[in-house]
């Protein structure tokens, strides 16, 4: 029997994504002068409003509200037109020092407490708690179909808005892709394509469903995958004209799924935007996808789940798990035992392979944080093929 799955992304004007850029290009900040620095930013939006909230440790100096506005104008919130200023909002800032019971754990790990390990590996995991890393042979980045494709439509939704090809549009918008795979799990076609996005009051419905079927949608999708059957709606309501946080409120981590796999996989929970990477929500995620990329690349396996677990203060994870779902010739238990030869995964270890304080996290925060291979990101490298290969041996 066939299957449909489905994967929705959104683009970088929507509500939630804004506050994710604010949040990680305050990181970025703060990052930039104290790299020892540790972060929790949070923001929230709602019509003609912007609050900032979170932790910091060090000693970085920055304007919180220059840079939530920066950021917000940068999406194209720049005007009354685009139903949301960035210019002429309120912005509030209620950041904190952080707790000295959470520094105490992250700044020194229960290892080097108890004499296990050495000060370069003394950052305690920022908190407890699963992550988890996906990877499949659907995509060349190796990414499940739906969420790809979804991602590359709100990518290119932006593009044609910012290039003035579709000079109407405005930065809010989603989109949502249906594949359909045979019953040996295998991509045959895509059933439904939707696209919603926000728009100027003066265009006709009927020219913004013929120019995103001709600009955006044809450009993106496979045309070997599409058929006569396939479904396409465009702003299926008929209007989208107040959007961003003037249409719905804000706030920063409420995008997980889109963040990672479109449910494809499994999720930790833990969300990513304005987290320093001793966070393990993040980092440890960001690892988890370059361990299972790995293993796929390596021809391991068709797909490959990992998760890592951690207990706050403590360095190494208490559990790694790996999931091939029956594509791998080897045993989830001895991929795992490969896994734990070749990766180190404590913070610090993860932090320093991933260059993950030399990263820059707000182009990031909208379109996925996996599969972002043109960002140069670390975690997206296939390095360890022969490390892998090597260890199952």
């Amino acid at each position: 029997m066939s299957y449909f799955f489905t994967s929705e992304s959104v683009t970088e004007g929507h509500p939630d994504k804004l506050c994710d850029r604010v949040s990680d290009s305050i990181l970025d900040e703060i990052l930039k002068q104290d790299k020892n620095a540790h972060v929790a930013c949070e923001t929230t939006a709602a019509p003609g409003r912007i609050n900032i909230m979170g932790e910091v440790s060090g000693s970085a100096d920055v304007d919180y509200e220059a840079i939530a506005r920066k950021a917000v104008c940068n999406i194209g919130y720049d005007s009354e037109d685009a139903s949301f200023d960035g210019d002429t909002c309120e912005v509030n800032v209620y950041m904190n020092r952080q707790s000295d019971d959470i520094a105490m754990g992250v700044n020194a790990s229960f290892e080097l407490k108890s004499g296990e390990d050495d000060e370069a590996n003394q950052l305690g995991a920022g908190d407890q708690g699963m992550m988890f890393g996906y990877a499949c042979d659907e995509t060349p980045e190796l990414m499940p179909l739906a969420i790809s494709l979804a991602h590359k439509l709100s990518k290119r939704l932006t593009d044609v808005r910012k290039d003035g090809t579709l000079s109407y549009l405005r930065p809010d918008g989603k989109t949502q892709v249906t594949v359909e795979y045979n019953d040996s799990g295998v991509v045959s076609r895509i059933d439904t394509i939707v696209v919603s996005t926000q728009h100027d009051a003066a265009v006709s419905l009927d020219q913004i469903r013929a120019d995103i079927i001709d600009k955006v949608i044809r450009p993106v999708m496979p045309t070997e995958l599409i058929d006569d059957d396939t479904k396409i709606y465009v702003n299926p309501t008929g209007r989208f004209v107040i959007g961003g946080p003037q249409g719905d409120s804000g706030l920063t981590g409420r995008k997980i799924i889109v963040d990672t796999y479109g449910g494809f996989s499994r999720h930790g929970g833990g969300a990513f935007s304005g987290k320093d990477p001793t966070k393990v929500d993040r980092s440890a995620a960001y690892y988890a996808r370059y361990i299972a990329k790995n293993i796929v690349a390596a021809g391991i396996a068709r797909k490959a789940e990992v998760q890592l677990a951690y207990a706050i203060g403590v360095a190494k994870p208490v559990s790694v798990m790996v999931d091939t779902f029956g594509t791998s010739e080897y045993s989830n238990e001895a991929i795992a035992e490969a896994v734990k030869k070749v990766f180190d995964a404590r913070p610090a270890a993860i932090i320093r392979e991933l260059k993950l304080l030399d990263t820059s996290y707000a182009p990031l925060s909208a379109y996925g944080h996996m599969g972002r291979e043109e960002l140069g990101v670390r975690w997206e490298d296939t390095d360890k093929i022969e490390a892998l290969k090597a260890a199952l041996k």
